[in-house]
C-alpha cells in the first residue's frame, strides 16, 4: 500500500509539473486576440402563470444547496398551498426518510410570489446519489449527487448568468462535466425588478441546480430596490435563494455572506456580500475576522473567496468598483492566506497573478475574474492599455471556470470559454496552496 501511495504521489507530482511547463511563464500577460460571435437574444423563458410563480400544487424551481458537512437544502416553489416536505432515498421510487420546513411568500409592487418551501434533509452519506421528490407530489422525481468527503473535489464557477442564449450555452458545458458543486459570484436572474423573471430562472437552471448544490453570493442586480415603493433590498433574492448564514463553525446573521467547509473541512469557502456594508466595525467585516481567525491551516489545505465586484480589474468596464472594499478586506485576506478570490461583475475573463496591495506577491492570493456566464448586458471588450504585469490572461468571451482541488498542495484552475458553442479550454494554472509555502508562513 505504502509503494502504490508514493507511486500515486510521484504521478501526481510529474502531472503539475508537466502541466505547469506547458503554461506561458507567469510574467507572460496575454490579452487574448478571439473574435467573439455576435451576441444571441435573452430567452423566451416566461409563462402565463408566472404572476403566481407556477401551476397549482407541482413543485417547480428546485434548487439545493449545502447545509453544514452533510445535509441539504432543498428550495422549491408551488403556486398553490403545498405540505414544504421533501421524501428522499438512496433508490428511485423509494423514498426511506422525509423532512418538513417551512413556507414564505413574497410581495414586490403587484407582483405576488409563489409559495416558496424549504427543507433541510439529512444526515446524507458522502459521494451518493439521492432521489427526492418535493410536497408529496408523486409527478416529479429528482436527484442529486452528494460532494465527496475529502479531496479531490470539483467546483464549477460561473458568475453574471442571466438568461441568454448564452446562458443556455454556458449551463449546457457545465452541465456536461463532472464537479461536485457550483460557486456564483453575483448576479443570477437579472429580473431587475421584474419578478416573473426570477420565476424562468428558476426553471431555466433547475436541471443544473436541482442535482448539484449551488453556494451564490449577492450581486448588484440582486438589490432591486425601489425608494418609497420597495425600500428594502434584496427581497426576492433572500426569500429565493437561502443560503448556510446560519450555519457551521461561523454562523455570519446574514444571508449576503456567509463560509463553509468541504471535502472533510480541507476547502473552506467564504463567500462576502459586495453590496452591503464592510468597512471596519461593520458587522461583516467582524463577522470575516472571526472567521477567518478559526481556521485551522493544518486542517484546511484552501481558503477561496468569492465577491461581485472584483478588486483587481484591468478592463475599462466597472474601474474602481472594488476598491473600497479591497482597502476595507484585503489585508485580512492577505494575512490568512487565502489562496483565490473570485469576483464577477465585469462581463469578461481575467485571471490575476498572485497580489497584494496592487503588486505581484507570492504570498497574496490569485484574483479571477468571471462575470461571464452569459448575461444579457454583453461583453466588456474594452481593456486597459499597458496591460499590467499582474494580469496574466483576459478575454472579453462567455464562459465558465472549473477549480478542481487536486489535494492538500495543488489545484487545477481552467477557464473554458464557450463563445464557439464548445467548452474550449483557453486559459489554466496550477494553485499552490499559500500554506504549503514556507516562505509565506513564517
Amino acid at each position: 500500500m505504502a509503494m502504490a501511495n508514493a507511486l500515486a504521489l510521484a504521478l501526481l507530482a510529474a502531472a503539475v509539473a508537466a502541466s505547469v511547463l506547458s503554461l506561458p511563464p507567469a510574467s507572460l500577460a496575454v490579452t487574448s486576440p478571439y473574435v467573439r460571435p455576435r451576441p444571441r437574444a435573452t430567452l423566451s423563458l416566461l409563462k402565463d402563470s408566472d404572476d403566481a410563480a407556477t401551476d397549482g400544487q407541482t413543485p417547480q424551481q428546485v434548487h439545493i444547496s449545502a447545509v453544514g458537512s452533510d445535509s441539504m437544502r432543498v428550495t422549491w416553489i408551488t403556486g398553490d398551498d403545498a405540505p414544504a416536505t421533501v421524501e428522499y432515498g438512496k433508490s428511485s421510487g423509494q423514498y426511506s426518510s422525509s423532512a418538513t420546513g417551512s413556507t414564505d411568500t413574497y410581495s414586490y409592487v403587484l407582483y405576488h410570489s409563489g409559495k416558496i418551501h424549504n427543507a433541510v434533509i439529512g444526515p446524507l452519506e458522502p459521494s451518493t446519489t439521492y432521489y427526492y421528490r418535493c410536497s408529496n407530489n408523486t409527478s416529479r422525481e429528482l436527484s442529486f449527487r452528494t460532494p465527496p468527503a475529502s479531496l479531490p473535489f470539483k467546483f464549477v464557477v460561473a458568475g453574471d448568468l442571466g438568461q441568454t442564449g448564452w446562458t443556455e450555452s454556458t449551463l449546457r458545458h457545465i452541465a456536461a462535466a463532472d464537479y461536485d458543486m457550483l460557486l456564483l459570484p453575483g448576479d443570477l436572474s437579472y429580473a431587475d425588478r421584474y419578478q416573473p423573471l426570477w420565476d424562468s430562472f428558476g426553471r431555466l437552471v433547475e436541471p443544473l441546480a436541482s442535482a448539484r448544490p449551488w453556494m451564490v453570493t449577492e450581486g448588484n442586480h440582486e438589490i432591486e430596490k425601489i425608494p418609497l415603493f420597495e425600500p428594502h433590498s434584496f427581497k426576492a433574492y433572500n426569500a429565493r435563494w437561502r443560503m448556510p448564514y446560519d450555519a457551521g463553525a461561523s454562523p455570519s446573521g446574514s444571508n449576503l455572506y456567509y463560509s463553509f467547509d468541504v471535502a472533510g473541512g480541507a476547502v473552506h469557502v467564504i463567500m462576502l456580500g459586495s453590496y452591503t456594508d464592510y468597512a471596519a466595525g461593520t458587522a461583516q467585516h467582524r463577522w470575516l475576522q472571526g472567521d477567518l481567525a478559526g481556521i485551522d491551516r493544518a486542517k484546511t489545505a484552501f481558503v477561496v473567496a468569492l465577491v461581485h465586484a472584483p478588486w483587481y480589474n484591468s478592463n475599462e468596464a466597472h474601474q474602481g468598483e472594488g476598491d473600497d472594499m479591497r482597502a476595507a478586506m484585503e489585508d485580512l485576506l492577505y494575512g490568512s492566506r487565502v489562496d483565490a478570490v473570485f469576483a464577477g461583475h465585469v462581463h469578461a475573463y481575467e485571471r490575476f497573478a498572485r497580489a497584494y496591495a496592487g503588486k505581484a506577491n507570492p504570498c497574496g492570493p490569485v484574483y479571477v475574474t468571471i462575470g461571464d456566464g452569459g448575461n444579457r448586458e454583453g461583453l466588456a471588450e474594452k481593456y486597459m492599455e499597458p496591460q499590467p504585469a499582474t494580469s496574466a490572461f483576459r478575454e472579453a468571451s462567455f464562459g465558465h471556470g472549473r477549480l478542481e482541488v487536486a489535494n492538500a498542495t495543488h489545484a487545477l484552475w481552467t477557464w473554458h470559454r464557450n463563445d464557439d458553442d464548445e467548452a474550449v479550454v483557453v486559459d489554466q494554472a496550477w494553485i499552490t496552496a499559500v500554506a504549503s509555502n514556507p516562505a509565506c508562513n513564517k
